[in-house]
């Protein structure tokens, strides 16, 4: 039985009261005692991560229980996974990471916009940086979860500097990961998402993954980019032809918007907030269309994570279907609380077994037209 009636009334009565980021670090801390407790961490499991062996997936070289993670920005600095798959992730992407710790920018600077069940964001990459994260991971006990790091650019290091910087970064971390993202998307680092233009972003990639293989000789670590919902489609298909030509496993689709167009929330109230990344229900239909392009110009020969607005089963399958092998949500979480994870799985698989699709593999990519069995994909996904 779903506990988000109860969750919703905590929320409403309690949390939206409270600042959001200090409310995000109550809920974590929670979720990070209660992974301490002797037996507690198996009793949460149990309680909010039931097995459905028809999820499983195997992506990036990694054999998953199913297809949802947590995007980067809930822990950015590898505190708690353990504790959140407890809750039913997946997989837990950190970060992002620096190579040198940065306290990020003046609080405040996270914002709930309940009525667009959306968060603001101009956090501005806060962490303890790679040296103190690539130490935390080294500690992880085995078996651990599937852990993927974000990694970005200090915000202090000159444009002509950021591939150096992001290549200490690989080299402490790499080692590490089970999968490696470059983040260039973030709209709260001045500059960063210049290196998304294809001449400034080959170099780059190029740079950190011979970093990530120095750093880790024996097990090649897979390397993602993540990109903008804001960018042009001719961009998108430029970053999607430079994935595939420099050997990249795959790109996660996508980032915060700084877009306003459409919200509930009065324009007024809004403007109050100032700068900062959109995230949440608002991003799910451009986000889902980024993936339809991504899919439809490379097909099978990238990995695709789809992120954004994913709150509910129809969100994450309909991101599928547009050709995600991997979702990932962070603000559906934050507004669905902790039985969000096992809500989604449980939507999922009942989606899967209502289809015509013997697998989510086969599943992927079929609104985009080109996907494994497009053939028989139903109308209505089309």
């Amino acid at each position: 039985m779903s506990d988000v009636p109860a969750y919703q009334l905590l929320f409403d009565k309690v949390l939206r009261r409270v600042d959001a980021e200090r409310a995000h670090h109550l809920a974590f801390g929670l979720i990070r005692a209660a992974a301490r407790v002797p037996g507690a961490r198996g009793a949460v499991r149990t309680a909010y991560a039931p097995s459905h062996p028809s999820l499983r997936v195997h992506a990036l070289g990694l054999d998953l229980p199913g297809p949802l993670g947590l995007a980067a920005g809930f822990d950015k600095n590898a505190v708690g996974v353990t504790g959140l798959a407890a809750l039913g992730f997946d997989f837990v992407e950190i970060g992002t990471v620096t190579a040198r710790p940065q306290p990020g920018n003046p609080a405040p600077r996270l914002f709930r916009l309940p009525a667009d069940r959306a968060l603001v964001n101009r956090m501005g990459f806060n962490n303890d940086g790679s040296a103190a994260v690539a130490a935390r991971l080294a500690r992880l006990r085995t078996p651990r979860p599937v852990v993927g790091v974000n990694i970005g650019k200090n915000k202090s290091v000159p444009e002509s500097e950021a591939v150096a910087d992001y290549v200490t970064t690989t080299r402490r971390l790499a080692r590490h990961a089970d999968y490696l993202v470059v983040n260039v998307s973030s709209p709260n680092t001045p500059g960063l998402r210049d290196l998304q233009a294809a001449d400034r972003l080959r170099p780059l990639l190029a740079a950190v993954r011979e970093a990530a293989d120095r750093s880790s000789p024996v097990r090649r670590v897979p390397l993602l980019v993540k990109i903008a919902p804001d960018l042009a489609d001719e961009d998108i298909d430029a970053v999607a032809d430079l994935a595939v030509e420099t050997g990249l496993d795959g790109i996660v689709a996508t980032n915060t918007t700084t877009g306003r167009a459409g919200l509930a929330t009065g324009a007024a109230a809004v403007e109050a907030l100032g700068a900062g990344g959109l995230s949440g229900a608002p991003l799910k239909e451009r986000s889902r269309a980024v993936l339809r392009r991504l899919y439809a110009r490379a097909g099978d020969r990238l990995t695709l994570i789809g992120v954004g607005g994913i709150e509910t089963a129809d969100d994450a399958w309909q991101h599928i279907l547009a050709g995600a092998t991997l979702v990932q949500g962070y603000s559906g979480f934050v507004y669905g609380g902790p039985g969000w994870a096992r809500d989604l799985h449980r939507g999922i698989a009942e989606r899967l077994a209502a289809s015509p699709y013997r697998s989510l593999a086969e599943a992927v990519g079929a609104s985009a037209g080109t996907g494994p069995a497009a053939d028989r994909a139903p109308e209505e996904s089309r």
